[in-house]
């Protein structure tokens, strides 16, 4: 496992304490979970995602994410409905390893209210976060 200083924590997202990530692009919001959990549960073997449509409001469960150690539940960081998911994760969900911020994101959305993002962490209170765990 990764001491905290190797995470790849970006610093232009949000971050949620259940450890998602968001990223606003344009009117929408990119969600994944980030380097830290994807770290803690070691090979990801199948992620399992809502439909496109699906509304979620703040912190609900939208999904599960299945490795060799555990099984995860996923919470929403902002309200919204999903507008897409990311497919490739159906028959490569290790990518969700390999690259949790650009190939292994898991959902967008457009959200109910934007300015749910901005209640999310930065980078540097996240990682005080982890620091205190």
């Amino acid at each position: 496992m990764k001491e905290i200083n190797e995470l790849n924590l970006p610093d232009d997202l949000r971050y949620a304490e259940d450890h998602e990530w968001a990223r606003s692009e344009k009117n929408n919001i990119r969600v994944g979970i980030d380097d830290y959990a994807q770290d803690q549960l070691g090979d990801i073997v199948y992620v399992d995602l809502p439909q496109k449509g699906d509304k979620f409001s703040k912190g609900e469960e939208f999904g599960t994410v299945e490795s060799v150690k555990a099984v995860s539940e996923l919470f929403i960081p902002v309200g919204g409905e999903v507008i897409e998911i990311n497919k490739n994760l159906e028959d490569i969900p290790e990518l969700v390893n390999n690259s949790p911020y650009d190939e292994g994101w898991m959902i967008l959305i457009k959200p109910d209210d934007p300015a749910e993002l901005n209640a999310l962490m930065d980078r540097d209170a996240y990682l005080e976060m982890l620091k205190g765990q």
